[in-house]
């Protein structure tokens, strides 16, 4: 379908054709047409597959065409787990919006407290925000929502991991559901707790599924490959970014320190870096963030905070060095690249730390995942083999196997006490005694310090 085949004001209709936009993608072809009609709609898809306008063009195709329920209160709001998120989504919503008279207002936590309350003041028809902030100026009666006609939920199921429960639940309070339209979107939305908030959010929701979240992403190449240690991580990550062909690439870590330092180890090889981690100050991860967008640097190495929602058309190279808890995080990691019809690469280094979240990733995903070997960089790590529990026997197999016993041990073997064993020359039975830990970590590379470090 193509944007021009909606029933979309012709200013609208200016504001894409200005960006480019033409053919509309599945999510949007799916999802649009129903929030069109006001209905309620859970929608969910991969990761850069165009979910950001499937909400927004009928979030300003409403306000343009049906009269508003107040002239003082926002008619849209629009939540995001995250800053940067909630940011993407203004920056997008502020282009759609050029030519129209319709004021928007960003509402994060982290920034001025009082600047916001101004803007409040100057009554946006839109309004975006991440839900902890938001809850604190309606409980400060800053903003009201008794004229909300539009609540919309990007990554829904995020602000739920984050633990915003309650702040979703005190804004549905506020904002009356039998006369506003409630849209939920996201890359998964398979979720107990989240089932339990679209309970009560929703009135008989239209569902929309495009594809399974945990398919192969065509535009995608993933690969894996197993590391023996830190040290080994090192030299793949070295060898990769020195011969693979990217624009723009991302590093996920797991902690803060791990960023920081990766950062300064990439400079070291002559690679333009820059780390970014959720202990930054909102404005210091606000100017990286603008910074790496104008393609100031060529990696980008970060923990999990950008791993949802930006949307960056230069990276087609992600690499987990470490890999994430959840597999769900997974998908939104890769999602960073092969994004709106591009093509990426997506690398992850399993060592044994990562191996049980590969394990768990691999019942989530719908394909095979193989390993790669990189030339003259092979490691020993190969994997732990999960325990078996031994099968029970059948009867028949029980009485074979005795029966093959006795035949086997005709005469009884004869057991001698610890006493006469002590005559015999042979030492009674005594526990192994324990070997040192350097003779232990001679024995068995793995329990030395420096080959489980990463």
């Amino acid at each position: 379908m193509k944007f021009t085949d909606l029933p979309l004001d012709h200013r609208l209709q200016k504001s894409l054709q200005a960006k480019t936009f033409t053919d509309t993608t599945e999510i949007q072809t799916l999802a649009i047409p129903h929030a069109l009609y006001g209905k309620d709609l859970i929608a969910s898809s991969k990761t850069g597959s165009g979910k950001t306008l499937a909400f927004l063009i009928p979030a300003i195709q409403r306000v343009i065409k049906q009269k508003p329920l107040s002239k003082r209160d926002p008619r849209v709001l629009i939540l995001a787990p995250t800053r940067e998120l909630a940011k993407q989504v203004f920056g997008e919503l502020k282009k759609l919006l050029q030519g129209l008279p319709y004021k928007c207002a960003l509402i994060l936590g982290g920034e001025n407290y009082n600047d916001q309350v101004k803007a409040l003041g100057r009554h946006p028809c839109f309004v975006i925000g991440t839900a902890g902030r938001i809850a604190d100026h309606l409980k400060d009666k800053s903003l009201f929502l008794n004229g909300l006609e539009l609540l919309i939920l990007d990554e829904a199921d995020r602000m739920l991991d984050l633990g915003f429960s309650d702040q979703l639940n005190l804004i549905h309070g506020y904002a009356d559901p039998r006369k506003r339209q409630t849209m939920m979107f996201s890359a998964t939305m398979d979720n107990v707790q989240l089932h339990a908030l679209t309970q009560r959010l929703m009135r008989q929701p239209e569902r929309i599924k495009v594809g399974e979240a945990y398919a192969q992403h065509e535009e995608i190449e993933q690969s894996f490959y197993l590391a023996d240690h830190l040290d080994h991580k090192q030299a793949l990550l070295a060898a990769m970014l020195e011969n693979l062909t990217y624009q723009q690439a991302i590093i996920f870590t797991a902690t803060r320190n791990d960023a920081e330092r990766l950062t300064e180890l990439t400079k070291t090889w002559g690679i333009e870096s820059v780390g970014l981690h959720g202990d930054m100050k909102q404005s210091q991860r606000s100017m990286i963030m603008s910074e790496f967008s104008r393609n100031r640097y060529a990696c980008l190495i970060t923990t999990d905070v950008a791993s949802r929602g930006l949307d960056l058309s230069k990276i087609s190279l992600v690499i987990n060095f470490d890999m994430p808890k959840h597999s769900d995080e997974y998908i939104h990691r890769v999602g960073r690249t092969g994004r709106a019809g591009n093509h990426g690469s997506a690398i992850s280094l399993i060592g044994p730390k990562d191996w049980n979240s590969f394990t768990q990733l691999k019942s989530f995903l719908t394909h095979e995942l193989e390993f790669s070997i990189w030339p003259e960089l092979e490691g020993k790590f190969k994997g732990f083999r999960p325990r078996n529990k031994p099968a029970k026997s059948s009867q028949a197999d029980d009485k074979s196997t005795t029966k093959q016993r006795s035949s086997n041990h005709k005469k009884p073997v004869k057991r001698v006490n610890t006493m006469q064993g002590k005559e015999a020359g042979f030492g009674a039975m005594r526990k192994k005694p324990r070997v040192s830990s350097e003779v232990e970590e001679k024995q068995n590379p793995w329990l030395s310090g420096k080959q489980d470090s990463d």
